[in-house]
């Protein structure tokens, strides 16, 4: 029997192309990240029988052209091994497409049945045929014939199978996720039948490989950032539940640089260099996450790293050494896994409440205080998020607060800054710092503004109803609310509400550093003056000041924050300083208001100043709104 004839259609290249991609995968799937989820365990079985399906072809062409008696009945049973195990991977595709589907188990079931029925049957008439053609001495081309029907059999059975569980599933996954797998599928059959049709049997094995490869890419793919060595925070998620579910005790480091969060900053090379060796040099098999720009997250575990307390301090001294290079601020956060945060699997959000509290460039070590202002902070954002949704203008969770500033000319009370509060059940009453950052975080301040600038407004015509004669009230607004093309119609639709005269509102806002946001802030203040709303620059001090831009923009009144009455008392440098800043806005035609006024000393201080107005806790604590009247009657005494 001529053996080169029979197998001359066949070439041992595409399942030795088909074994080495599956190495090149192992290996990816050993130094890359992946998520250890049971679809990933599958996918790994996948590449294994896809492996084993390769080597076990090879090995049968091999070995059935041999004239040797036992190296055939070897080769057959490699034969069978190759038929179960590409059958074994038509079954798992059935079972990966319900995992990743979530498919419920009334529906899967019959699925999977079926899979596992025409697995069984394959195989078992695979076999039965390979024993009783041995027995009866079977011509080789007889044995090859009835195998090559009984795969061709179980393919289209298989194939039918997925298709209809494929269609069925359809609105489960992404579409473009659905397109990459039907057009993979359609690529395979394209394969199999050019294949057939040139009487070829080289491919088979390779027509299976596209589905796995469209799994690594599609859904099990979170590569590296290679400038870095980081992914993303989708896999941090996704780690801490891994080492929680398999107990391993982990500890984190938490980088967060402001500067480099902003939009449009760009981590430059040199820092991103330092990045790399942080990543990979102080700890062993410690993972990089980049939550954002200016926001990592290292996590590494305790058994690899026993000494990880002298390892954290030299980690923390050469950061120190690259701080005073590059100048960037800092908030590090630092501590082992908390059992009920990583249960929660919260750590993103718990490190962004602990940095809320840190002053820039220092460090902390979390404990089981910062779990207690976590949580606060969590009944506190799911209030802010009721509020959004309800958008209610008078909800009685939001209260209107004020404190009364004094005309330095008039030595009257007659403007005052409006303050929020929030009253929630179970916490009594919650202060700005605690709600302002959450609400701006995510996105829900907008509508506090709305709540608070209704209420304030209200407050305006009751007091005009009753006779009373004030300048304006001011209220906060955020920067991030002025990206917001509806921000100048909602302020005016609640002016026109009340029925207030839009001169009796004002708008306190902080600087922007960014030049679109400048723009923004610009283009905002001057439509919303022609309704005669006069505009304050808050908090001028605490921070970056650019002396041009705030000469651009046509603000009435500039607040001084109290660390520069502050600094005006630590040295006569500084106080002249304030000084000549104070006179530079008064000659330009701005008010100069002075914040934090706490007693007389702090009063002559500021009169010596070109202020125009004081405020603080001398004259008044923060009250009610409602309360405001007693201040303006005490006017006219």
């Amino acid at each position: 029997m001529d053996h080169g004839v029979i197998f001359a259609n066949y070439s041992p290249v595409g399942d030795m192309t088909v074994a080495a991609v599956c190495f090149v995968i192992i290996i990816q799937l050993v130094f890359s990240y992946f998520n250890h989820s049971r679809s990933y365990r599958i996918f790994v079985s996948l590449v294994a029988l896809l492996l084993v399906a390769a080597w076990a072809n090879i090995t049968y062409h091999m070995l059935a052209g041999s004239p040797e008696a036992e190296y055939c009945l070897v080769a057959y049973g490699m034969r069978c091994v190759y038929h179960a195990a590409l059958f074994s991977i038509f079954m798992l595709f059935a079972v990966y497409i319900a995992e990743v589907t979530n498919l419920e188990k009334k529906r899967k079931l019959p699925y999977l049945l079926l899979s596992a029925v025409i697995l069984i049957a394959v195989v078992s008439l695979d076999v039965y045929t390979t024993v009783r053609g041995s027995r009866s001495q079977m011509a080789e081309e007889g044995l090859v014939a009835q195998s090559q029907n009984i795969f061709l059999v179980g393919y289209a059975a298989f194939y039918l199978l997925l298709s209809v569980m494929m269609a069925s599933v359809r609105k489960r996954l992404f579409s473009r996720v659905m397109k990459s797998f039907y057009l993979t599928m359609a690529l395979s059959l394209i394969l199999l039948l050019i294949q057939g049709f040139f009487r070829q049997s080289s491919f088979t094995v390779a027509s299976f490989l596209f589905p796995i490869l469209t799994m690594l890419y599609t859904l099990h793919a979170n590569p590296y950032d290679a400038q870095l060595g980081a992914v993303d925070s989708r896999a941090l998620a996704e780690t801490v539940q891994f080492y929680t579910e398999k107990n391993r005790k982990f500890r984190f480091i938490s980088l967060y640089m402001h500067a480099l969060s902003e939009e449009g900053a760009v981590l430059p090379q040199e820092l991103q260099a330092t990045v790399r060796r942080f990543a990979g040099e102080f700890f062993r098999g410690a993972m990089l996450f980049q939550v954002d720009r200016g926001h990592m997250i290292l996590l590494f575990t305790e058994k690899r790293n026993p000494d990880y307390e002298a390892r954290t301090r030299r980690i923390f001294d050469a950061f120190a050494e690259e701080y005073r290079k590059y100048k960037y601020d800092f908030k590090i956060v630092y501590g082992p896994a908390i059992e009920e945060i990583s249960r929660r699997n919260e750590y993103v959000s718990f490190i962004r409440s602990v940095q809320r509290g840190m002053q820039e460039n220092s460090f902390h070590q979390v404990g089981m205080d910062d779990v207690q202002v976590f949580d606060r902070s969590e009944i506190i954002l799911r209030e802010l998020e009721d509020i959004y949704q309800k958008h209610d203008l008078n909800d009685p969770r939001v209260l209107a607060y004020c404190q009364p500033v004094l005309n330095i000319r008039t030595r009257r009370y007659d403007t005052a800054e409006a303050l929020m509060r929030l009253r929630l059940d179970g916490l009594g009453l919650v202060f700005p710092n605690q709600f302002i950052p959450l609400a701006e975080e995510n996105g829900y301040i907008h509508v506090l503004t709305e709540i608070i600038l209704n209420k304030t407004c209200e407050e305006i015509r009751r007091l005009l109803h009753m006779g009373y004669d004030f300048s304006r009230i001011s209220v906060n607004v955020s920067a991030l609310e002025l990206k917001d093309d509806t921000f100048c119609g909602d302020i005016v639709r609640i002016i026109d509400r009340n029925q207030i005269p839009g001169e009796k509102l004002a708008i306190e806002l902080t600087e922007s550093r960014s030049e679109s946001d400048f723009l923004l802030m610009k283009n905002k203040i001057t439509e919303l003056r022609t309704r005669g709303i006069k505009f304050y620059l808050d908090d001028f001090g605490t921070g970056y000041s650019n002396m041009e831009r705030i000469m651009e923009l046509p603000f009435d009144i500039i607040k001084f924050d109290r660390s520069m009455l502050l600094a005006s008392g630590s040295s006569d440098r500084s106080r002249q300083i304030v000084v000549n800043l104070a006179h530079m806005f008064a000659a330009l035609n701005y008010a100069v208001l002075y914040e934090g006024v706490e007693n007389e000393s702090d009063e002559r201080m500021c009169m010596g100043m070109d202020a125009s107005y004081l405020q603080g806790f001398k004259y008044s604590r923060p009250v009610p709104i409602s309360a405001l009247e007693r201040y303006c009657a005490a006017r006219d005494e």
